[in-house]
């Protein structure tokens, strides 16, 4: 149902309930009007009939009968004559006044009185007096019938007056609804024009203010999808970059340690045959030979600390476990003076060579950072792994994290770690331990088999 429907039906019923109001007014009025006069009309012919009766009855009931038919019909009464017997002998004319028209019987019960008679008695005879208020209401009938037919004039011109009115009033709304209709079917370049009315017009300027607003909203979504998918490009690109940079980490490794490291223990044997071959025939001979063969040892020594740092080949070749524990003995070897202790539960966990990897480098930035920046002295590391997810923690006593660490430059170990563990869908945590020192938390799920 329209809103223009409802508008007129809303309006024909309050009119109706108007003209039903009236006309119940204007009927009660009638009937009051109606009782009056017929009642008083009643009683006043009674009261002169009974005067003049008893004249004329004493000259006998032909001079009663005479008057009777001089007198005719008396407004509003029905007057009838009878004898000793009881015979009626003459009975008022109808009245001439809208002859052969009544009013409905109902509406003559409605409005007439309760029915009143006055008889006169005389001794050769009776006179009766009734009232009748039938042409009263043929009067109020008609009268009922014109404001009825009033009513239904009032009622069809007000309300095809407020059908034109309100459609008027409605039409900018029909543009608002198109309007919408559009937004709706993916235009949201629609602007509606000023509107009539103060509420269209207010209707008018939200909806336009919407579309711009929605229009930001969208450019801004686009930008972000952009923004997103660049992102997502850049991140796959940084991945296959690191999965790269590993393979060249490895291979340099493995070159580092099969042919350099070949090539630099044959040197220092080499080295230590010409000493002591040439030693007891020539002893600055034999002092070179020898000091190429310490600084063959120093080479090796450098380049097997530089190869853990570029890969961890005990990592491809024994396990996280064992490369852990290797990387902790070579910290201490390196700095007596600190105390790392190791636990390592992986459980059921099957961990890819990617995500073993991340935990490795997880662990030697955290105790690089530990030593380096927090001058920690003591080091707790865990990894504990289920079917579900795996976990380190590694725990130091050193100084913590200062108030401004977060918005500090550098920390390009933990960037790289943070983007790691996000690649893995887990969660890098770095957050000041109790008492003092730091705590960093990785936390990475397994995918299923």
């Amino acid at each position: 149902m329209t809103l223009r429907l409802k508008i007129n039906l809303i309006v024909g019923a309050l009119t109706v309930l108007f003209a039903a109001s009236v006309i119940a007014l204007q009927l009660r009025s009638m009937r009051e009007s109606v009782h009056e006069e017929v009642l008083a009309a009643n009683r006043v012919a009674a009261q002169l009939l009974n005067r003049t009766a008893w004249r004329y009855a004493a000259q006998g009931t032909p001079a009663m009968l005479a008057f009777l038919q001089g007198v005719g019909r008396v407004r509003s009464n029905d007057i009838e004559l009878f004898d000793a017997q009881g015979t009626s002998l003459y009975r008022s004319p109808p009245s001439p006044y809208k002859a052969g028209r009544d009013a409905p019987d109902w509406f003559e019960a409605l409005i007439s009185p309760p029915p009143s008679v006055q008889s006169i008695e005389f001794p050769d005879g009776k006179l009766v007096v009734r009232a009748n208020a039938s042409r009263a209401a043929v009067d109020a009938w008609d009268y009922v019938r014109w404001l009825a037919g009033g009513a239904l004039v009032l009622l069809l011109v007000l309300n095809a007056l407020v059908f034109w009115l309100v459609g008027r009033t409605a039409r900018p709304f029909g543009k608002i609804v198109e309007a919408l209709n559009q937004v709706q079917a993916g235009r949201f370049d629609v602007i509606l024009p000023p509107l009539p009315g103060t509420e269209a017009a207010a209707i008018g300027s939200a909806f336009n203010r919407m579309v711009r607003d929605l229009n930001t909203h969208i450019e801004t979504e686009k930008r972000a999808v952009r923004a997103e998918l660049q992102l997502s490009d850049s991140r796959e690109l940084t991945r296959w970059i690191e999965q790269h940079v590993e393979q060249e980490r490895r291979l340099i490794a493995r070159e580092l340690h099969d042919e350099l490291g070949q090539s630099v223990t044959a040197i220092r044997s080499m080295a230590l045959s010409i000493a002591q071959r040439v030693g007891p025939l020539d002893g600055q001979a034999e002092q070179a030979a020898r000091l190429i063969a310490d600084e063959s040892s120093r080479l090796y020594d450098a380049m097997h600390g530089i190869i853990p740092r570029l890969t961890p080949l005990v990592l491809d070749n024994f396990g996280l476990a064992d490369a852990l524990h290797d990387l902790a003995e070579r910290t201490q070897r390196l700095q007596p003076e600190v105390g790392i202790q190791l636990q390592v539960d992986l459980g059921p966990a099957h961990l890819p060579a990617e995500l073993a990897l991340t935990l490795y480098r997880a662990a030697q930035e955290g105790i690089t950072n530990a030593l380096r920046h927090g001058e920690a002295r003591h080091l707790r590391l865990e990894v504990r792994g289920t079917a579900g997810e795996v976990l380190l923690s590694l725990v130091d006593d050193g100084h913590g994290l200062p108030p401004d660490w977060a918005q500090r430059t550098g920390h390009y170990g933990l960037r790289w770690l943070g983007e790691r563990a996000q690649a893995l869908r887990g969660r890098l945590d770095v957050e000041p331990a109790s008492p003092r020192g730091v705590q960093l938390r990785l936390l990475v799920p397994l995918e299923g088999e």
